[in-house]
């Protein structure tokens, strides 16, 4: 493997190189998924990412024919709920603007690689991968708005005791990518309570003040939790509600107890569909459509949960109950024993839905960025500029546009309710 494909592999690895996390089957599975995930499925999905790595992101980037029809990518949690809405409610069409039924993709790497290949022009990707992208590849990716804020959870194993996170010492913790805020949340909460998060072989033995980081795709993570080869995982919705549900697993924290309206998946587009001056009247539409389905789905929760389920249009393959509770499930007397909600007062949902990409929540994603274990190529990293990055990777005009056309995003909680609604001080509190 030559050192550019190894640098690409690292980077957006989704775990499946190692024989030891993964499940031979997954029978959990069978009835919520539809079918068994065998080794076999694993591996060759592994092969499938690391083969379509092997191309450089700059052949990727080179002009392609501009199709204005939507063609959107996902992975199925409830971060990409909004823009499953917006084609599945008609907010697209609405604007003018044709989309193709969204395609479920099961991992982050073939997501990345769908979307550097221009097979999609429209995804969700955890916040920190543009930033990888842009920055480590040179590939042209624009940040254009928030998909969702919160909407993930730390959820520990029933055989492990744990109750706080000073317990995760010693212990297998489980992350869906390195390029993630579950990564970068996860291990600042880990450094709080004296834990040190470490990388390292699962047969290693880890010191009781250190807790070993590995990457599973979100699929994986209940059924390695529950045959107690993981001790915990920090992934979105609703394979937290999965743990819960099917593993015999525990909240141990919300993330947006955490870091209060935190950005977890970002909606990004390739520069030149944001950029291009003849293509500014679609790329607004796109967003517009997207800030009322974020809307939409904020007052009409329950309904779209039964509707995005396999229960209804099967854009997930959950029943509607483990949707439902991934996105309406946040009580802090259920959720007392662990503590997972300690800041109540702040009014945050499971998950939450609002567009505007404040810069300040890059600006601390970059630096808490630089601040977690990583593994691959991180040379880049030390050399981000906060600032620098705010203004560069994130393009601000069509979804500022688009939420002053829509003043009801200012209800959601994660905007100040007082002042400059586009401007906040983040919150962070272990």
């Amino acid at each position: 493997m030559s050192d550019f494909k190894k640098k690409i592999y690292q980077m957006h690895s989704d775990g499946v190189q190692d024989p030891n996390l993964i499940m031979p089957s997954d029978p959990l599975f069978r009835d919520v998924l539809g079918t068994g995930v065998t080794r076999r499925d694993f591996l060759k999905a592994g092969v499938a990412a690391a083969a379509a790595s092997a191309l450089p992101f700059s052949s990727f980037a080179q002009t392609k024919k501009w199709d204005p029809v939507i063609k959107l990518g996902y992975i199925p949690i409830t971060d990409a709920a909004a823009l499953l809405t917006a084609h599945e409610m008609g907010f697209f069409k609405k604007q003018g603007i044709d989309s193709e039924r969204p395609t479920l993709i099961r991992g982050w790497s073939p997501l990345v690689e769908g979307f550097a290949s221009h097979r999609f022009n429209l995804v969700h990707l955890l916040a920190p991968i543009p930033v990888a992208m842009r920055y480590n590849t040179n590939f042209p990716v624009k940040v254009t708005a928030w998909d969702h804020t919160n909407g993930s959870a730390t959820v520990v194993g029933k055989h492990t005791g744990i109750t706080k996170v000073e317990d995760l010492g010693g212990k297998q913790f489980a992350v869906p990518y390195w390029y993630s805020n579950h990564n970068i949340i996860s291990q600042k909460m880990m450094r709080a309570a004296g834990i040190t998060p470490v990388i390292r072989p699962q047969s290693a033995k880890l010191a009781s003040n250190e807790c070993n980081i590995v990457v599973l795709p979100p699929p994986s993570m209940p059924p390695a939790l529950a045959a107690q080869s993981i001790d915990a995982y920090c992934v979105a919705e609703p394979f937290a509600a999965m743990g819960e549900l099917k593993a015999g697993g525990k909240i141990l924290r919300f993330t947006g107890d955490v870091w209060k309206g935190h950005p977890c998946c970002v909606v990004a587009m390739h520069e030149d569909d944001v950029m291009d001056p003849e293509r500014a009247e679609w790329t607004q539409g796109v967003h517009n459509a997207i800030i009322e389905a974020q809307i939409y789905i904020s007052e009409n929760r329950e309904k779209m949960a039964e509707v995005l389920s396999r229960d209804g249009s099967k854009y997930y393959p959950f029943p509607k109950e483990v949707v439902m509770r991934a996105m309406t499930k946040y009580d802090p007397a259920y959720y007392k024993n662990p503590h997972a909600i300690q800041h109540a007062e702040w009014g945050q949902d499971r998950i939450n839905f609002q567009a505007w990409p404040y810069p300040s929540a890059t600006k601390l994603n970059v630096q808490y960025l630089k601040d977690s274990v990583l593994t691959g190529d991180t040379a880049f990293v030390d050399k981000l500029d906060p600032d620098f990055v705010a203004k560069d990777l994130v393009n601000y005009d069509f979804v500022k546009k688009a939420l002053e056309a829509n003043p009801k995003w200012k209800l959601d909680s994660s905007v100040p309710q007082s002042g400059d609604p586009y401007t906040r001080e983040e919150l962070f509190k272990v």
